[in-house]
């Protein structure tokens, strides 16, 4: 915009930029407004530059993010104008201002046509531009006639016809009838001939919004857009300013070959060998090159014509060529070119004739597994899932059982599922199907679904040949010191049902075969012990004559959960106790399951309805998740101005940091979304993920049906330090304090979080120190107001802000301190409930002219009423067992964990008074911890703590977290989350501060976790 002479105007922004912050700011606006409305209401006396000057300001008004709900009028009545300046002005602020329903702009419509069809060309591209930008049905109905003139008309300017091209494509997506489809095409056709390359790109995008809803009616316009193609490909008959980068004007290739596949085929046979040549040109001339802006214009070229080659099934001989391009694109460095090569190649699979030659590059497929970018992985595996056949079954099935052990668990499901099918679809026998299905268990049990271990029963139950081989697997599988439950329940079931049949060989005869599940019972869940039982009275059933000291051992068991308070374990015990006493009988009444009924596999089924992961859709999580992590989540509403909000009791509220997403990777494609970061499913809460001795949680079901995980609903302590400078010293008014504070004030609050004396605030007129004392749900904090000046601090206030849960009393604080003075004043604590929410402390004084006034967190929190306690074994399994799942027991995959040894974890757990409980856990880089939490509500109450960590990537664990009560349980994992996720940053002045954002995750390659299924067995 054009602010020569209009001196008011500069003087406005000026002003605006002085402004020390948002208060001032406002006052200003609310200045401004009231002068321009006092102007706008002796109108007469307004000269046009007047006029012109006030609507300028109306509209950067809008700009700042200001209501401005008057002089939509003047800014209407502006477009009559007959100077350019003035009418300029009116259409830029009448396009910002109104919406297509507004009322105003029907009193603009004559005026806009008339500009429209006037001669005067400068004021049809204002109208033309303004039209386009609101679009909307009236405009549709009363100016899309008078548009299409223009577009259609050879007298005009390239520059009036492209801008009406682009105007009538707006005006279609609003009101589809105002393009007569019958009337329309021969006119589309003659503009598909236009030499200008500015119109002729603004006609293909016009084109193809218009072929894709009525393709029959424009088949005149196909050969033209070869011609097109030919033009620029081939001949390269085209301006110098539309080649970018040596390429001839990559946009309008791109949209013309976009139409093309608008088209079910090419019938002429001419065409369709134009065309091809054509295509055949992009394909060999098309390499990476150093230049990244030109490897970005010339695939994007290059992907559409593969696009355009899939859609019009091309000749074998081409196919294959295509397929060795995307060979070598798959083989780069650049992640981008890698991305859109395997999904293009994914694509090609479709193409019945190519399969094979995409079998060659399976190596660099398997490869791209191992990428450290999460998309790729995903692309790379979706590729290998559906090149698949019997020829390479067991080798793809094989690689994706070797890449579970190091993949990240946003996939594991995924790939546990895609392996599964693959396995029983592609299976050469039967014997190595149970192998896959064994192994697969056995390293990612926890993102294994039911449907998996059932399937492989049934073909067990169905197939006599392979139950003594799958009775011998199960049968090793029990030999190791810890596996997962699942493999416990499939091991148990099939050793039940055709565990006789290896009575002749060593290590399995009744009482081993009982021996070794009965280990077994003590870290199950209640989900697990009715099979168990189910196996005893099978392998009862099968010692005939009966073994007295297995009968006694048997029916033991069976008497013991006959009181047990699950009502399927205690009919199940009841019921088989009674059925063991039948003697011979029984042998009939346990007879083998029948054979299963043929049916379609419930995991192809469940293939076939799970929704495929294609980028678009990735993205659209990735934004959903976004939106979700950076929410403030509190029950308060934010208020508009941005400031922090606050509740009835004046406690300021903290966003606290999120770590559910995955921003390990960047998704970077040619369609501008470059940057964007990888989503990461959350990890389901359906199954337990320890899977060892520490037993899983009773909620059973498929992964996919998972409670997520609970995203944190009261701020936090820890978490980015930013967040934590946001709510450690918030000015009580807007203007901002000229006494700026000494040292990183959220450091100091964390540091009080861990230890109970230090400084929590100073500054070069005062300092504030706390010394605290902890007894169970009571404490006593010492405020020590320390005058570091020699004058005195006058209007000394100290207002405390407790949230809910806390009964807080303080001591009367004087009005004054004296010079080189010390006062201590004593502030009671009792805590009601478990929160994380803190009190903030409301401090002011004056010294000279200067008014301070902060807001303080105090340290009174949630690990503060912790008392650590050691638990032995014995103590820590029934404890742990008995808490069967969400939400006495949430458990979480933490990201952007900050990077420490196991030693210095065990040491910050044990001073956020968690007692790390050592050899409860038999694996190394997992800690195990205890505490008791104390509150007037939930008096005493045991914690249990447990944290997987991987020693290849400290930067992620899984941490677990069980007690009695359930919201304890949640704030308890969200404080030990935010502190293991703390990452200090600079010390940051006083004054508003914008919520924190997420906190971005490493690019580097994320190593996933080690499997939980082998975690206790020692595999790794």
């Amino acid at each position: 915009m054009a602010l020569s002479g209009m001196r008011g105007l500069s003087v406005f922004i000026s002003d605006i930029r002085n402004c020390q912050n948002k208060e001032q700011e406002r006052l200003r606006v609310d200045k401004e407004l009231g002068n321009v409305r006092t102007r706008f209401k002796n109108e007469k006396g307004l000269s046009p530059y007047e006029k012109k000057k006030y609507v300028w300001k109306m509209l950067y008004i809008y700009m700042l993010g200001y209501d401005v709900d008057f002089g939509h009028m003047e800014a209407v009545s502006l477009i009559s104008a007959p100077k350019y300046p003035e009418k300029q002005v009116g259409y830029i602020v009448t396009s910002c201002l109104l919406n297509e329903n507004h009322d105003f702009l029907r009193l603009a419509i004559n005026t806009v046509r008339n500009d429209i069809i006037g001669r005067n060309e400068t004021f049809q591209c204002l109208a033309l531009t303004m039209v386009g930008n609101i679009g909307g049905r009236e405009f549709a109905e009363s100016l899309a006639p008078d548009v299409q003139k223009l577009l259609i008309s050879s007298s005009y300017r390239p520059l009036v016809r492209k801008k009406a091209a682009l105007c009538l494509l707006r005006l279609y997506r609003k009101n589809p009838d105002v393009v007569n489809v019958d009337g329309w095409a021969d006119r589309m056709a003659q503009l598909l001939d236009e030499r200008d390359l500015g119109v002729l790109t603004s006609s293909m995008s016009l084109l193809v919004a218009l072929v894709s809803n009525h393709h029959d009616s424009y088949w005149s316009c196909l050969p033209k857009c070869v011609k097109i193609l030919e033009r620029l490909a081939r001949n390269q008959d085209i301006p110098q300013e539309y080649t970018y980068y040596g390429i001839p004007s990559p946009w309008l290739q791109v949209k013309t070959m976009r139409a093309l596949q608008y088209f079910p085929t090419v019938e002429d046979p001419n065409t369709r060998r134009s065309l091809f040549e054509v295509l055949q040109r992009i394909l060999m001339g098309t390499d990476v090159v150093k230049n990244v802006n030109k490897n970005n214009a010339s695939h994007a070229v290059l992907f559409e014509a593969l696009a355009l080659v899939m859609h019009l099934d091309a000749e074998k001989e081409m196919m294959s060529q295509c397929v060795a391009l995307l060979g070598k694109f798959i083989a780069v460095r650049e992640p981008n070119i890698r991305y859109l090569g395997l999904e293009n190649m994914t694509r090609m699979l479709m193409v019945t004739d190519v399969q094979d030659i995409i079998k060659r590059h399976q190596a660099q497929i398997i490869t791209s597994l191992k990428d450290p970018d999460i998309s790729i992985r995903r692309r790379a595996l979706d590729l290998l899932y559906g090149m698949c056949d019997v020829s390479n079954a067991k080798d793809i099935v094989e690689e994706l059982l070797q890449y579970l052990s190091t993949a990240d668990f946003a996939m594991r499901e995924e790939l546990s599922l895609k392996a599964a099918i693959l396995a029983e679809k592609f299976a050469p026998d039967l014997s190595w199907y149970v192998d896959v299905i064994l192994q697969l268990i056995d390293k990612a049990g926890d993102f294994v679904s039911d449907d998996i271990w059932f399937r492989v029963v049934q073909f067990v139950t169905n197939n006599e040949d392979l139950q003594p081989y799958a009775a011998a697997k199960a049968r090793e599988y029990l030999d190791k010191p810890a596996i997962h439950e699942t493999m416990v329940k499939v091991s148990a079931y099939i050793i039940g049902e055709f565990g006789h049949l290896l009575a002749r060989r060593p290590g399995c005869s009744p009482k081993e075969l009982f021996s070794v599940i009965h280990e077994k019972l003590p870290a199950v869940s209640t989900y697990t012990v009715p099979i168990l039982l189910s196996t005893y009275a099978k392998i009862f059933m099968h010692t005939q004559p009966p073994d007295a000291e297995l009968q006694n051992q048997i029916w033991a068991i069976f008497n013991k959960y006959e009181s047990c308070i699950d009502v399927e374990i205690q009919q199940r015990a009841a019921e088989y106790l009674a059925l063991s006493r039948r003697g011979a009988a029984l042998v009939d009444i346990l007879a083998e399951m029948p054979k299963f009924p043929e049916r379609q596999s419930a995991l192809i089924k469940k293939a076939e309805d799970t929704e495929v992961d294609t980028a678009e859709q990735s993205a659209i999580k990735l934004r959903a998740q976004q939106q979700t992590s950076n929410a403030l989540v509190v029950t308060d509403q934010r208020p508009a101005n941005g400031t922090p909000p606050v509740n009835q009791l004046g406690l300021v509220k903290i966003p606290s940091m999120s770590s559910n997403a995955d921003h390990n990777s960047t998704d970077q494609v040619l369609s501008q979304e470059n940057g964007t970061l990888s989503t990461v499913d959350p990890q389901p809460a359906s199954a337990d993920l320890l899977g060892d001795l520490l037993g899983p949680l009773a909620i059973e079901g498929p992964p996919g049906t998972a409670v997520q995980s609970q995203q944190s609903v009261i701020p936090g302590v820890g978490g980015d330090s930013n967040a934590v400078d946001a709510a450690a010293i918030v000015p009580v008014g807007e203007e901002q304090n000229s006494v700026q504070p000494i040292g990183n004030i959220a450091e100091r609050f964390l540091a009080l979080c861990l230890k109970d004396s230090g400084v929590l605030y100073e500054d070069p007129n005062i300092q504030i120190g706390i010394k605290a004392e902890w007894r169970v749900h009571q404490g006593c904090l010492v405020l020590f107001l320390g005058n570091k000046n020699t004058s005195p601090l006058v209007s000394v206030q100290a207002i405390i802000l407790p949230p809910s849960h806390f009964k807080m009393e303080l001591s009367l604080v004087p009005d004054t301190i004296p010079p080189r003075a010390q006062v201590q004043c004593p502030l009671e604590v009792v805590n009601l409930r478990p929160s994380r929410d803190v009190a903030v402390l409301d401090f002011s004084y004056k010294f000279g002219n200067n008014m301070v006034n902060v807001k303080l967190r105090l340290p009174a929190v949630l690990n503060k009423f912790l008392q650590p306690i050691p638990v032995s074994a014995e103590e820590f399994f029934p404890q742990w067992r008995s808490l069967s799942g969400p939400p006495l027991k949430l458990q979480e995959v933490v990201r952007g964990v900050k990077p420490m040894p196991l030693a210095e974890m065990a040491n910050l757990l044990n001073s956020l008074r968690l007692m790390v409980c050592p050899a409860l856990d038999p694996n190394p880089n997992n800690l195990v911890a205890s505490t008791m939490f104390y509150s007037e509500s939930t008096r005493a109450m045991l914690c249990l703590v447990r944290i997987e960590t991987d020693p290849a990537d400290r930067t992620q664990l899984r941490m677990t977290v069980s007690s009695g009560d359930p919201t304890l349980t949640l704030e308890l994992k969200e404080f030990i989350k935010e502190q293991l996720c703390s990452i200090p940053t600079a010390p940051r002045a006083p004054g508003p501060v914008p919520p924190a954002p997420p906190v971005a995750q490493p690019t580097s390659p994320a190593a996933a976790l080690t499997d939980p299924g082998a975690m206790l067995a020692g595999l790794l």
